[in-house]
């Protein structure tokens, strides 16, 4: 049997971030407050009956909306979604917040899922995402 790349199983990837801060309200507020997300995440989030909208690029062109729900929230400490339409039922991302031994600082750690084709997109397009976290808070 032959497996497109539809059918393939998503693989979880990791991504570990050092942060600027040991304030939880601070971290907290940033990964879960829609208008927070927005600064760093998406251009732009609206929070409709319970999922959020997340919408990348402007006008007509190049623009992308996706719907997602919170599954599971852990304040201060994790923040868990799911697409509305991610067709494995297994794949989410999530913001988890770990304090780190050596700074005292907090680590963000998300987590998401990609295809194998898809991984080193996915990765980038976290990275750059945590970058405007960190031009846009201090963090």
């Amino acid at each position: 049997m032959i497996l497109c790349k539809y059918e393939m199983p998503k693989q979880q990837i990791t991504i570990e971030r050092g942060l600027k801060s040991n304030s939880p309200n601070i971290i907290w507020s940033q990964i879960s407050e829609v208008d927070r997300l927005e600064q760093w995440m998406a251009d732009s989030i609206q929070e409709q009956g319970g999922t959020l909208v997340f919408t990348w690029g402007n006008g007509y062109r190049n623009k992308e909306t996706r719907s997602a729900k919170i599954i599971k929230v852990v304040k201060h400490k994790l923040i868990r979604f799911q697409w509305l339409d991610e067709e494995d039922p297994e794949a989410y991302f999530e913001f988890k917040m770990e304090k780190s031994d050596v700074t005292d600082d907090y680590i963000l750690v998300i987590t998401d899922f990609a295809a194998p084709d898809d991984i080193d997109t996915l990765k980038s397009l976290w990275n750059d995402d945590l970058d405007r976290l960190r031009l846009s808070s201090g963090l």
